[in-house]
């Protein structure tokens, strides 16, 4: 019960910092991405997390607007046609993920700062065995993998 309160006491103070630091940023790429090409800022995609419990992460959209809904990037045929030219700099750089730290971090709380990324749950029922998903699903999605 403690070690969860600091968790969550420790993920949203470091994303509070975060969005105050990104946020120049934040506005910039929010122009930038609507200059780039019609349609809205945010791309919001229903994920799986701890518990199996669905819930939204919101990024910048990276991709056109007539894009497949619910698919994930890897499983679309020729996916390169449906990334935007600002898309293609914010998934290099990892910024598509930004609005996750205030929205997803900070404010819902359904994510962690570290933790293993929150798959659809399409690719999550495709690749992985129930075993992993139990692992996978035991623990908040997070922001950044162990890995990193």
């Amino acid at each position: 019960m403690y070690i969860r309160f600091f968790k969550r006491l420790c993920d949203f103070c470091i994303s509070l910092i975060c969005s105050i630091i990104f946020l120049p940023i934040f506005i910039i790429l929010i122009i930038v991405v609507k200059l780039d090409s019609k349609g809205p800022v945010f791309f919001r995609q229903e994920r799986v997390g701890k518990d199996k419990k669905l819930f939204h992460i919101l990024k910048f959209r990276t991709m056109k607007v007539d894009t497949p809904k619910e698919i994930p990037t890897c499983m679309l045929e020729n996916p390169e046609q449906y990334i935007t030219r600002v898309g293609k700099f914010l998934r290099k750089t990892s910024l598509d993920e930004l609005p996750q730290i205030i929205v997803n971090i900070c404010v819902l709380g359904n994510m962690s700062v570290v933790g293993p990324r929150p798959v659809v749950k399409r690719e999550l029922e495709s690749k992985y065995t129930k075993d992993e998903q139990k692992l996978l699903l035991s623990v908040k999605p997070g922001l950044t993998g162990y890995w990193q």
